[in-house]
């Protein structure tokens, strides 16, 4: 049998490659260990100091070079700006503590205990100062990308990645014959040239192509493309490709929302191939049989191993007492930032090239062996610690009680009709809805029932099948169907009813004809059939480069009853587009806008203008920009927040803001669904006046005491 290995067919390596990655989760899942620790020591089992059933070729090379980037791209993709922003300082003191401490600490202990150089001692320094995010799968396992610790564990890696790169620039540029200041001078000038060229040209680069281009495989193939340029690009300046990949993701990051289909490719991509290549690569390289050439080579790994990994437990735990965060914070901060892989061998890698005397090189083969040894216990220690961690916030985050907690009956209808429109509908919702109930979202398409609707159903059918296929590759479970009716609008209000829904997103028909009923009869019948909230959208470019969401509200919005609801949705938009949101209205209802926006949506950018009178709307015209979203928020006639200036609203959309994205949003009102041929009585009228009087009389009251005291 030991004849047929290693495996040179590459069909066959690639077979036992899926073979691991299959089978990992599910060994490891059984013994309750992170696979990720299963896939790295298949690589030590498979590997040529394991049973050399594969060799380390050119494939995992090349692979596990894209898995790391893909890693770092990731991490930067999937984290929230807005938060980085507010938590720069703190993500600051965390990446020099997390890169100095362990330096230190094994700096010294190189010096006094192995009896190392001191050069060899400071490389050994910053390769344990440096960590590579190996446990970053889990965290979007969880859904935690966005946690406050994740984001300070991130960002404190890249900054202490930088840092210990730089310093073993220099330790090399020692060794050579450009050393000095001037080699440092030209670094930094080339770091900031790259830097800014990438923040300028990247943005421009990502909208003029995601404007022009909606094709699937072409935008996963330009996003690619931009990481593995960054990467290069960072390489030729002389620092590591995964800071390169990891500007990328941040700078890509806002236009690619990461519940959209796209971030959904990219994600399955790299977890399913890239990712699991990297970590069988890391594997294949550490020779556990080392540990039996005596009790030095013992003595060194867990020299290494100890003050490195004390090292970044003391930076976590420090960082986490001074920022207060929960003892579990604690644990993931130690548990992302204290593991060894690539970057670790790369910089052993660079050392060994440093020629120290003639035939003596900075790194012997005693540091490389307890280096890669370190990998090894350092990935463990890094994937399980981080699994606990990550349990242990889910719990907790459970187990907080919730004052406000209410019945959410979200279910979106997404009617659509057109081909050219249903993605961008499709994408709305998905920007809308709240992925935490996983609710089904309803895809609709209404056939009038006449002589042709044969044809117009597998019309319907076909427009229907490509949107699951969309959705599909989004993870959104949907329901589909095609309704035969003689009325669309009854169509729509018993599909409504059918599939217990709660709004509808459907996209804008402007009549071109000069019409006074700019809604049409269609969807006047609607509106006024249904009390739920009805979105109606017009895109003229593609909702991920929005930059800005204004939206403007009607005095005594917030008695409405579907304030809360649309306030939610776009709340949710804003955040998921990492766009601002400026809300134009009266001081009443912006206050409670900002108090529901900083309690439940902090990280979302929203601005406040005091917009005096509903005549003003024009004049907001002239501040809408090509990449900004108007939405108006409108009501039905005999409701609180309706006023007569309303009625010049289809006038002023076609003649102020024509060729504008727009949204145009009907929220939800009291009273059961009413059937379009149903009157009001006057019994009906009155007791709804009597509502109102009541409603006007209880806001009469709130303003008197906001005028004495704070709001409660």
């Amino acid at each position: 049998m030991m004849s047929y290995f290693p495996i040179s067919s590459p069909t066959l390596i690639f077979f036992v490659v899926l073979l691991i990655v299959l089978l990992a989760p599910i060994i490891m899942g059984k013994l309750r260990i992170p696979h990720i620790v299963g896939m790295v020591l298949a690589g030590v089992l498979i590997g040529e100091h394991g049973l050399h059933i594969l060799n380390r070729d050119d494939s995992f090379e090349l692979f596990g070079k894209v898995g790391l980037l893909y890693i770092m791209f990731l991490a930067g993709l999937e984290m929230d700006m807005e938060s980085v922003k507010k938590n720069s300082k703190r993500i600051l003191w965390f990446g020099l503590l997390t890169c100095l401490v362990p330096l230190l600490l094994t700096f010294f202990m190189a010096m006094w205990l192995l009896d190392y150089s001191e050069t060899a001692s400071f490389l050994l320094g910053c390769i344990m100062a440096s960590n590579t995010l190996i446990a970053y799968p889990i965290i979007s396992r969880y859904g935690l990308q966005r946690h406050p610790s994740v984001m300070l564990s991130v960002g404190g890696s890249m900054l202490s990645l930088l840092m210990a790169l730089m310093m073993l620039a220099g330790l090399s540029a020692s060794y050579g014959e450009n050393a000095g200041l001037t080699f440092w001078l030209l670094f930094i000038i080339k770091f900031g040239v790259f830097c800014g060229v990438s923040i300028w040209g990247i943005p421009k680069l990502a909208r003029y192509f995601l404007r022009r281009y909606s094709d699937a495989v072409m935008q996963f193939i330009f996003v690619l493309s931009v990481m593995f340029l960054s990467a290069a690009l960072s390489e030729a300046i002389g620092v590591e490709g995964i800071v390169g990949a990891f500007i990328a993701g941040l700078i890509l990051n806002r236009y690619i929302p990461h519940v959209s289909p796209l971030m959904n490719r990219i994600e399955f991509t790299g977890n399913a191939i890239f990712i699991p290549y990297f970590l069988i690569g890391v594997g294949m390289l550490i020779n556990v049989g080392s540990l039996f050439e005596g009790a030095r080579m013992i003595w060194v790994v867990l020299l290494i191993v100890f003050f490195g990994t004390f090292g970044k437990a003391l930076a976590a735990y420090i960082s986490s007492l001074l920022f207060r965060l929960t003892k579990a914070e604690g644990h993931m901060m130690f548990g992302l930032t204290c593991a060894h892989a690539a970057g670790a061998i790369a910089m052993v890698m660079v050392g060994m090239r440093l020629q120290v005397s003639p035939g003596h090189y900075l790194v012997n083969n005693e540091m490389l062996n307890g280096v890669v040894i370190m990998i090894l216990i350092t990935c463990i220690i890094s994937t399980m610690m981080t699994e606990k961690a990550s349990q242990d916030i889910i719990l907790i985050g459970k187990m907080m009680p919730t004052a406000n907690r209410k019945k959410d009956d979200e279910k979106i209808l997404l009617c659509v009709k057109y081909p050219e429109i249903a993605p961008q509908l499709l994408e709305l919702a998905l920007m809308m809805r709240n992925a935490k109930l996983k609710r089904d979202l309803v895809a609709l398409n209404v056939v009038y029932d006449d002589v042709n609707s044969a044809t117009h159903r597998e019309e319907g059918l076909q427009l229907l099948e490509r949107l699951q296929q969309r959705a599909s590759a989004a993870d959104l479970p949907m329901q589909t169907q095609v309704r035969l009716s003689s009325n669309i609008a009854n169509g729509i209000k018993h599909a409504f009813r059918e599939f217990g829904c709660s709004e509808i997103i459907m996209g804008m028909h402007v009549h071109t004809d000069v019409n006074p009923k700019f809604w049409g009869e269609f969807l006047q019948s609607l509106y006024n059939g249904l009390n739920r909230q009805i979105v109606l959208t017009r895109f003229v470019q593609p909702l991920n480069t929005l930059r800005r969401i204004q939206v403007a509200v009607p005095s005594r919005a917030e008695f409405e009853p579907g304030f809360h609801r649309w306030l939610e949705r776009l709340a949710r938009m804003a955040g998921n587009l990492d766009c601002r949101i400026q809300f134009h209205g009266r001081n009443e209802s912006l206050e409670l806008i900002r108090e529901y926006i900083n309690n439940n949506h902090p990280s979302v950018r929203a601005e406040y203008t005091f917009m005096a009178h509903w005549n003003e709307l024009p004049r907001l015209a002239e501040n809408i920009g090509a990449d900004h979203m108007f939405v108006v928020i409108t009501a039905r006639k005999g409701t609180i927040s309706y006023k007569t200036a309303l009625e010049r609203l289809p006038k002023e959309l076609m003649q102020h803001f024509s060729g504008k994205n727009l949204m145009i949003l009907f929220p939800d009102q009291y009273g059961s669904q009413k059937e379009e041929s149903m009157t009001f009585t006057a019994a009906q009228h009155q007791e709804e006046s009597s509502y109102y009087d009541a409603l006007t009389s209880w806001l009469n009251k709130q303003r008197a005491k906001r005028s004495t005291g704070p709001l409660s």
